[in-house]
C-alpha cells in the first residue's frame, strides 16, 4: 500500500492530468481534494484529447475508484455535463467508480454572477478570475451560508438555505452590482430535478477512504491549480480560493498527513500563468508567443492564452518547501527543443540586491528582475525518445540541474503530449 500526492509546483497548467493518468494505473483510488470547475486537466490517450474539470483523471482506468472530496466545490450542472460527455466517449462513470462527498459545497448560479460582477467593480488589483463562481462559493462556505451536496436531499433545508442566500445576494445584486436577482423557486426546482441524477454517487467519502486504507488499497491524491495559487501561500490576492498544496489533503479529503508516502511536484520545463498577477520570468520580445505557439498554451477551462516565460527556481524552491516534495516531474521538455540557450532564474534583483527567497509582498514580486543562469540548449527533436539515457546531454543537464536544485528525485520527464511520450526515471511505486 502506497499513498501519493500530486500537486502543481508553479501557477497551474503544468501537466498534472497526464502525470495522474500515468500514475493511476498503479493505484486503487484517485481523489480530488480541492478546487472547482475553474481547474482543467487535459489527458491525451492514443491521440484523443479529453478535458476534465471536476472528475479525477483516474477515471480513464476502468478498475479505479475516483472520489470528489469534501474540499471540492461542485457546479452540479457542469459536473453532470462533464459526466455525460465522458459517457458519450465510452468512459465508465458509474456510481461504483465515482464517489461524491456529501460534504462538498455547491457552486450555484448566483455565485457565478457575483464572481463576474465583483471583478468588474473591483478597485484594487483585478484578479483575472475565470468567473466560475469558485471564490464566492468558498466565501459562502466560510460565512456558513453554503449549500452542501447533502442539503439537496432535504427539501426544507434546501429551501431555507436558498432563501437566506437570496436575501443577501439579491441585496448586493440590486444595490451594489446592478445584476439580475435570484429566483429561488426556479433554482429550487432545478436542483430538485438534478439531485436524483447524483443520488447514487453521493456518500460520506471520509469513511470510504478510511476503509480503503484499512483494506490496503493505494490512494492517489490529485491537486488542481498549483502551489503559487494557494489561498495562504500563493501570490495573494492573485490566487485561487482553496488550499492547493499537499497539506490541503487533510482538510479537503479527511485523510491524515502521516499516511502520505510520497509527494510529487509537477513542473513545466518553463513557466506559464493565466490571468493577472506577478510573473517575474515572463518572456519578452516575442519569445512568449513562440513558447505559447509551440506548447499550445491556452487554458483548458477558459481558452485564454497563457502568459509564458522561463523556469523560476526561486518560486520552485518555495513550492518544494511548502509541499515537502520527495519527487518532481518535468513536463513539456520538448517545447524547448529549438532554443540554443535556455535561461533559468536562480534569483531576483531588487533594489540593488539579489533575493533568493520568494517574497510575500506581491508589490515586491512585481518589481523584481530575474537573475538568470544560462544553460546550453539541445537544439534537436526529443519527442520520440523513451529512455532518459538517450536524451541529448544538454537536456539531461537541464532537468538534472532543476532536480538537484530542488533536492528532489526526478520521477518523470515528458517529451510530448500523449500518455506514451513519458520517460519514467524513478518508478517510486515499484521501488
Amino acid at each position: 500500500m502506497v499513498n501519493v500526492c500530486v500537486t502543481g509546483g508553479q501557477w497551474g497548467d503544468e501537466g498534472k492530468g497526464k502525470v495522474i493518468d500515468i500514475l493511476s494505473e498503479q493505484f486503487d483510488v484517485v481523489v480530488r481534494f480541492q478546487g472547482g470547475s475553474n481547474a482543467g486537466h487535459t489527458v491525451v490517450i492514443n491521440g484523443k484529447t479529453y478535458f476534465l474539470h471536476l472528475v479525477p483523471s483516474g477515471i480513464f482506468h476502468r478498475d479505479k475508484i475516483c472520489i470528489i472530496g469534501n474540499g471540492v466545490v461542485i457546479d452540479p450542472f457542469g459536473l453532470k455535463k462533464e459526466m455525460d460527455e465522458l459517457k458519450e466517449n465510452g468512459v465508465d462513470v458509474s456510481p461504483d467508480r465515482l464517489l461524491i462527498s456529501d460534504r462538498a459545497h455547491l457552486v450555484l448560479p448566483f455565485h457565478k454572477i457575483f464572481d463576474k460582477r465583483l471583478e468588474d467593480v473591483r478597485e484594487f488589483k483585478k484578479i483575472g478570475t475565470t468567473g466560475r463562481g469558485i471564490g464566492p462559493c468558498y466565501g459562502a462556505k466560510a460565512l456558513r451560508l453554503g449549500v452542501r451536496v447533502i442539503d439537496l436531499y432535504d427539501d426544507n433545508t434546501l429551501s431555507l438555505l436558498l432563501k437566506d442566500n437570496a436575501g443577501i445576494f439579491n441585496t448586493l445584486f440590486k444595490d451594489y452590482l446592478s445584476s439580475e436577482l435570484i429566483d429561488t423557486d426556479r433554482l429550487f426546482n432545478k436542483l430538485c430535478e438534478i439531485r436524483e441524477f447524483f443520488r447514487p454517487y453521493v456518500t460520506n467519502t471520509v469513511y470510504r477512504l478510511n476503509q480503503f486504507n484499512k483494506d490496503g488499497k493505494s490512494v492517489l491524491f490529485e491537486g488542481a491549480q498549483a502551489s503559487l495559487l494557494d489561498i495562504d501561500h500563493g501570490t495573494y490576492p492573485f490566487v485561487t480560493s482553496s488550499s492547493v498544496i499537499s497539506g490541503g489533503i487533510s482538510s479537503g479529503a479527511g485523510f491524515p498527513p502521516n499516511l502520505i508516502d510520497f509527494n510529487i511536484g509537477v513542473f513545466k520545463a518553463y513557466c506559464t500563468r493565466v490571468g493577472n498577477g506577478p510573473f517575474p520570468t515572463e518572456a519578452q520580445n516575442g519569445v512568449e508567443e513562440i513558447i505559447r505557439s509551440i506548447g499550445g498554451e491556452f487554458g483548458t477551462t477558459t481558452g485564454r492564452p497563457r502568459r509564458c516565460g522561463w523556469f523560476d527556481l526561486v518560486a520552485a524552491k518555495y513550492a518544494r518547501i511548502i509541499n515537502g516534495y520527495t519527487h518532481i516531474a518535468i513536463m513539456k521538455l520538448d517545447v524547448l527543443n529549438k532554443f540554443e540557450e535556455i535561461p533559468l532564474c536562480i534569483g531576483y534583483r531588487y533594489k540593488g540586491t539579489i533575493i533568493k527567497e520568494f517574497p510575500s509582498d506581491v508589490n515586491i514580486l512585481e518589481a523584481v528582475e530575474p537573475y538568470y543562469k544560462f544553460l546550453k540548449g539541445w537544439n534537436s527533436d526529443i519527442s520520440g525518445i523513451n529512455r532518459f539515457e538517450d536524451l541529448p546531454q544538454e537536456a539531461k543537464d537541464y532537468v538534472n540541474y532543476i532536480s538537484d536544485s530542488l533536492e528532489a528525485n526526478l520521477y518523470l520527464v515528458s517529451v510530448g503530449p500523449d500518455r506514451s511520450e513519458s520517460i519514467i526515471i524513478d518508478n517510486l511505486l515499484k521501488n
